[in-house]
């Protein structure tokens, strides 16, 4: 049977992607199945599901949380989600009295290998500004309003240091698996842009 659906037209940006790629690989300077291999690793082996699921296993067991809030690196690795981007990752936890927020002021250092790609605007100038001059009304323009008697930390990420933000267990999930918290969990809410919200 013949597929009939209608893809959707090709971004700007997806054409360049695009016809970048078939020149690299029509010279010999980009091998296909290592391009594939590497596209595949990014859409399906790291990303911020793997975040989520440390989050939740945290939430749901107080031994594992006190070792990665203690040694971050180490316990992600732990669970086999340790990559070059992973290996000094600090867990910062937000609390009723604290929230954290991470930018990095020089480049985009970010733990890709529990985070995946780092979105567009956390690489952004006036992102990273922002972050470090105007935290709270940075929040605000994320839709996230926080009491004034809330403390906000900043972290700066760098090469040497990366940061994950442990977000607060929503109140209502005490009944939900592992799975379904990981399912509430998303990477702004591991960068501080955002709180995981319990399901309607």
């Amino acid at each position: 049977m013949t597929n009939t659906r209608h893809r959707a037209p090709l971004s700007d940006i997806q054409l360049r992607v695009k016809a970048l790629e078939a020149v690299l690989t029509e010279k010999g300077l980009v091998d296909q199945v290592t391009l594939d291999t590497i596209i595949d690793n990014y859409e399906n082996k790291v990303g911020p599901h793997l975040g989520a699921q440390v989050v939740a296993r945290a939430w749901t067991d107080p031994n594992f949380k006190a070792r990665l809030l203690a040694d971050g690196s180490a316990t992600i690795a732990e669970v086999g989600m340790a990559g070059i981007e992973g290996t000094h990752v600090v867990v910062k936890e937000n609390t009723p009295e604290k929230h954290n927020l991470v930018v990095c002021t020089l480049c985009s250092c970010y733990p890709w290998s529990i985070l995946g790609l780092p979105p567009m605007w956390y690489k952004s100038t006036p992102y990273r500004a922002r972050a470090v001059r105007d935290p709270r009304g940075l929040l605000k323009e994320f839709d996230l309003e926080l009491d004034d008697d809330i403390e906000v930390h900043v972290w700066d990420s760098n090469a040497e240091i990366r940061y994950l933000v442990l977000p607060m267990r929503p109140e209502g999930t005490e009944g939900l698996s592992v799975e379904e918290l990981a399912g509430l969990v998303n990477r702004d809410a591991m960068i501080g842009t955002a709180i995981v919200s319990a399901p309607n």
